[in-house]
């Protein structure tokens, strides 16, 4: 691609309609290479792996840098041919809580522009940069380099705050100023679904303009349906049993508590199904559900449904396509989800969902069709909807069905190539300059 640097700013600008060679992926406060469903690791871990190797299959080079949490992590290693992971000395060699990642954001910072100044001039033609605090150092590199950058927010933390679970704590002011500050910078902001463009619009003051609405995507060789029977007997599940299941990250956000209260709902109202009922709760503490690693486990015997609680680490994702299938229905009932892979992966495996009604996940499942979107968080009402599923075989193969189709429309190289063409509206002249 041919760059040509102003003159006057140092600025680069690139022929239109060009695309870019190298992107610097910015993913500070959690590596690709992590396992997803525990500690800071989800579904951003997922998006920037598949992104990256999409755009790498587009001839697109990949860089990713992210925080070293170890000392024996290589200071940089191929994921796949075209996508290089670079891990940053920044703070200590081990897992840091978010809100205390600000204080390591100049060190951090400061080993991106010395990577960069390794290379011949104009090696990156663009910055992609992954939640707020990667955003903080894509504002400082993109100044530096003079190119444009784009953000992802992933999450934001007005809308968190808007619906907390209780006993969950706010995202705190420096997150709100230097969220603003990012999404005020960025050359280009993408949002998975028009809810999230919105939001960045009415509450950030976003010129709608900036704004590209790319859905993340699954994948649909991984996730796909497969033989119940085989899955179910692979993880030791009656085979004709009902499974509600749960995968994500064990916090308050999340609402896994949820499920438990509905469960123990779901055998109050019919003793027998205690002989026949499982619930399978896939991940790991995060966030705030650090400080009470062991609360879930404890809810469980509390609710008197520890027999039928089953708890499991974080699975790669070929194991975790074996969870999906095997479950009567997966269940996602989040206080706040930007978009919500775990309804798309379970759905690209063939089983309904039942999640909240809340953000991303009124647009990854087709209520009706696909699933079922559940307004609020009252757990009896949840129990509801699942016993009615769960009685209704054929209304649930009928989801199964209409859910196949809908992840259908999701797959990561349409992700890419949106996200492609939001980097060739950065690059446009036109481009608001950062």
């Amino acid at each position: 691609m041919r760059l040509i640097r102003s003159a006057v700013d140092g600025r680069a600008e690139v022929e239109r309609g060009h695309r870019p060679r190298r992107v610097a992926m910015l993913s500070m406060h959690t590596s690709p290479l992590e396992q997803p469903g525990t500690g800071d690791a989800g579904g951003l871990n997922v998006y920037v792996v598949e992104l990256s190797r999409q755009l790498a299959a587009l001839g697109v080079e990949v860089e990713v840098f992210t925080r070293a949490v170890s000392s024996r992590a290589p200071t940089s290693a191929e994921l796949v041919p075209g996508v290089t992971v670079r891990h940053v000395d920044a703070g200590p060699f081990e897992e840091v809580r978010r809100e205390d990642l600000p204080a390591w954001l100049c060190a951090f910072t400061a080993d991106v522009l010395r990577a960069e100044a390794g290379h011949e001039p104009g090696w990156f033609d663009v910055i992609h940069s992954h939640y707020w605090l990667s955003g903080q150092v894509a504002l400082a590199a993109a100044r530096r380099w003079g190119v444009p950058f784009v953000h992802t927010s992933h999450t934001l933390a007005k809308i968190k705050n808007e619906a907390l679970a209780a006993g969950d704590r706010p995202e705190p002011p420096g997150r709100l100023r230097g969220e603003q500050e990012v999404i005020a910078g960025a050359t280009r902001l993408i949002a998975s679904t028009e809810d999230e463009r919105d939001h960045l619009v009415r509450l950030y003051d976003a010129s709608p303009e900036r704004v590209d609405v790319v859905a993340p995507g699954v994948d649909l060789e991984i996730f796909a349906p497969g033989d119940v029977a085989r899955s179910r007997a692979r993880l030791g599940l009656d085979p004709a049993g009902e499974v509600l299941l749960f995968v994500g990250r064990i916090q308050p956000l999340k609402a896994p508590d949820l499920l438990l209260h509905a469960a123990a709902d779901l055998v109050r109202r019919d003793p027998t199904r205690r002989s026949r009922l499982t619930v399978a709760v896939v991940g790991g503490p995060s966030g705030s559900g650090l400080e009470q690693p062991d609360a879930l486990v404890r809810l469980a015997a509390e609710l008197g449904i520890a027999d039928l609680v089953r708890f499991r680490p974080p699975a790669p994702q070929r194991e975790l396509a074996h969870w999906y299938r095997a479950a009567s229905a997966v269940v996602v009932p989040s206080h706040s989800e930007s978009f919500g892979l775990v309804a798309l992966e379970a759905q690209a495996c063939g089983t309904p969902v039942v999640a909240a009604a809340v953000g991303g996940l009124r647009t990854a499942v087709a209520d009706g069709v696909s699933g079922l979107l559940v307004p609020g968080h009252d757990p009896a009402r949840y129990a509801d909807v699942l016993d009615r599923l769960l009685r209704q075989p054929h209304w649930r193969a009928r989801l199964a069905t209409g859910a196949v189709g809908r992840a259908a429309g999701f797959g990561w190289t349409a992700t890419a190539r949106g996200v492609l063409r939001s980097y060739q509206h950065a690059l446009s002249p036109a481009a608001v300059a950062v």
